[in-house]
């Protein structure tokens, strides 16, 4: 990956790190599949009037955002709402990352370079430390439908990057409009109409400010530049850098909600930003000394176990 296109990836991990409180936050007052379909009523609309539609077929957008948008986030707010802490939802929602890899590898052949797989091992061995050290206060049903969530994640990536879109904001758009019906009718049927329609005419300010964070940022913005650097790179490239979305998801969950972080997160995280370095970045020695460079980004990436790099590309990532 390019640098720019790394440091985009990144901010991708910023907005979601934080994305894990403002959910959790929004949530209160209100039953977590409305707040699932009000997220993607305002990602879909007005922009599906605007942005044209992914050039993919309407199967690989129905399948997408089936498992990319629908599931991973019906299952990730239902968990926040039985109480799975914010934190800890954003680490166990990272085994997405060997998932992603494994079902691209049975089904798209992508096969991870040896340092890239080192790397996302050692991540994913941090991972366990914090996983390992909060396993003791997290209730078990909250948290396998959480890792449930991430299982929705990981098979949506792996369509998105065989569908390869050419806009990554398109795909996202498109993909929303999946999202809010089936929502409102499980909401309808599981918490009933007048717990629907109460929470709807009773909004709270904060559940407004966090849905609209939730659709814009987490969604529009980060989803779109997400999409289309999986459509851009092979997936071992892309997902690694999740890893940073739980080291970002305790910081906020700390500052705001008090979740004072333990001796195993902090370690764990310290674990997983090393592999995310290992699995993305490498040193190269050139005559004037060692200078960085990113996996894919110079000469012989293909020989890295990594495509070459294609002329198109996201408007909004040139």
């Amino acid at each position: 990956m390019t640098l720019k296109h790394s440091l985009l990836a990144v901010l991708v991990a910023v907005i979601w790190g934080v994305n894990f409180v403002i959910i959790d936050e929004g949530l209160d007052g209100v039953p977590p599949l409305v707040f699932v379909a009000l997220r993607f009523v305002l990602v879909a609309i007005p922009a599906v009037f605007f942005v044209r539609p992914p050039t993919i077929g309407w199967r690989n957008i129905l399948a997408i955002g089936t498992f990319l948008s629908l599931g991973q986030f019906c299952l990730l707010y239902v968990a926040l709402h039985l109480g799975m802490p914010a934190g800890l939802a954003s680490l166990l929602l990272q085994t997405q990352v060997i998932l992603t890899v494994v079902i691209s590898a049975g089904f798209l052949g992508e096969r991870p370079t040896r340092r890239q797989l080192v790397g996302i091992v050692i991540g994913t061995f941090g991972l366990g430390i914090v996983v390992v050290g909060h396993s003791v206060t997290a209730p078990w049903v909250p948290l396998v439908v959480t890792l449930g969530a991430a299982l929705s994640w990981a098979i949506g990536n792996v369509l998105s990057r065989r569908a390869k879109a050419a806009s990554g904001l398109s795909l996202v758009v498109w993909s929303a409009l999946i999202v809010p019906i089936p929502t409102f009718a499980l909401a309808l049927m599981l918490d009933g109409p007048g717990t629907v329609f109460g929470a709807l005419s009773s909004l709270s300010l904060v559940a407004i400010l966090s849905t609209l964070y939730t659709a814009v940022a987490a969604s529009l913005i980060g989803y779109g530049i997400w999409n289309t650097l999986m459509a851009r790179y092979p997936t071992s490239a892309v997902v690694p850098f999740t890893l940073l979305v739980p080291v970002i998801g305790i910081a906020a969950a700390w500052l705001v909600q008090g979740e004072v972080p333990t001796l195993s997160e902090l370690l764990g995280g310290a674990v997983m930003l090393t592999g995310l370095a290992m699995a993305v970045i490498r040193l190269r020695k050139t005559s004037r000394g060692g200078s960085l460079e990113v996996p894919g980004s110079g000469p012989g990436a293909e020989g890295q176990g990594l495509e070459p790099i294609g002329e198109k590309v996201d408007d909004s990532l040139r």
